[in-house]
């Protein structure tokens, strides 16, 4: 069984990240806390890694993973554009539980899986998380569980269900406590999801596809509601065992509809709680 590292212990600590950035650039899955839920990480840059943590979740490449990132430059870096509206949203509430959809710079060589052009981005609020990214770079990361299974709230949890595919944990304590569960069920505190791919200089408007631990309310506080969408009802889900939200395949809650039953223009799992 692959070692779990307590980042609680300054030696684990040290050896853990050192053999997680190893592990990350072999192409190798390093699971990671976030502020969220666990993670499952990879190189975002490294087309066979990203297929290899598909494939230790057991999904497709129609479920792309999120990214995550280790800060606001990174965005500009990634992203072709950044609308005014999300600058102030995350300066409002980065690192922390807000993933932003935009439309990806078309020179980056990457290969997330079916991403119609877009990436999903999120700077967490988990030091052990922001300092693997600073050293590794943008990371590949969805929810480190089995597709089907909850969400791993723990590193032991995660490793009871990725095993040996996985070669590095890291156990930064129970994720997801530093937060009001506010999502669209009772113990949610899965990130919401805003898509901007609409907004332009011309017009537009911002989508919350997902319903997390950023309220409506409070990003409306920072861009107005008149740059907000309609809300809309999300699915009804049954509870799971370890998030007692969950609905989605990673235990989050099942992908958003927006107006009139459409997807989201965005490629990202809105399922995924490590759109973290």
């Amino acid at each position: 069984m692959t070692a779990i590292y307590d980042c609680s212990v300054e030696s684990q600590l040290l050896t853990g990240m050192r053999l997680a950035r190893g592990a990350i650039g072999r192409g190798q899955l390093v699971v990671l806390p976030t502020d969220t839920v666990y993670g499952l990480a990879a190189d975002a840059f490294d087309p066979a890694a990203v297929t290899r943590l598909l494939e230790a979740k057991g999904r497709e490449r129609t479920s792309p993973p999120p990214v995550l990132i280790p800060g606001i430059p990174t965005l500009d870096a990634l992203a072709r554009e950044v609308p005014e509206a999300v600058r102030k949203l995350v300066a409002a509430f980065w690192p922390g539980g807000l993933t932003v959809i935009l439309h990806a710079q078309p020179s980056l060589t990457w290969d997330l899986g079916e991403t119609r052009g877009t990436v999903a981005l999120r700077m967490p609020d988990n030091r052990f998380a922001l300092e693997l990214l600073s050293e590794t770079g943008p990371l590949a990361v969805s929810s480190a569980n089995l597709s089907g299974m909850p969400s791993a709230a723990s590193a032991s949890d995660a490793a009871e269900m990725l095993g040996d595919s996985v070669a590095v944990y890291l156990d930064g304590g129970p994720a997801g406590t530093g937060y009001e569960p506010i999502g669209e069920r009772p113990g949610d505190t899965s990130s919401t999801i805003v898509d901007a791919t609409a907004l332009t200089a011309d017009g537009g408007v911002l989508r919350i596809v997902r319903a997390g631990v950023i309220s409506r309310e409070r990003i409306a506080e920072v861009v107005g509601e008149e740059l907000l969408a309609p809300p809309t009802a999300l699915p009804a889900a049954e509870p799971s065992a370890a998030e007692p939200s969950a609905a989605g395949a990673d235990g989050e809650p099942a992908a958003s509809v927006t107006d009139a039953g459409s997807r989201p223009a965005a490629s990202v799992d809105e399922t995924d709680p490590a759109a973290s």
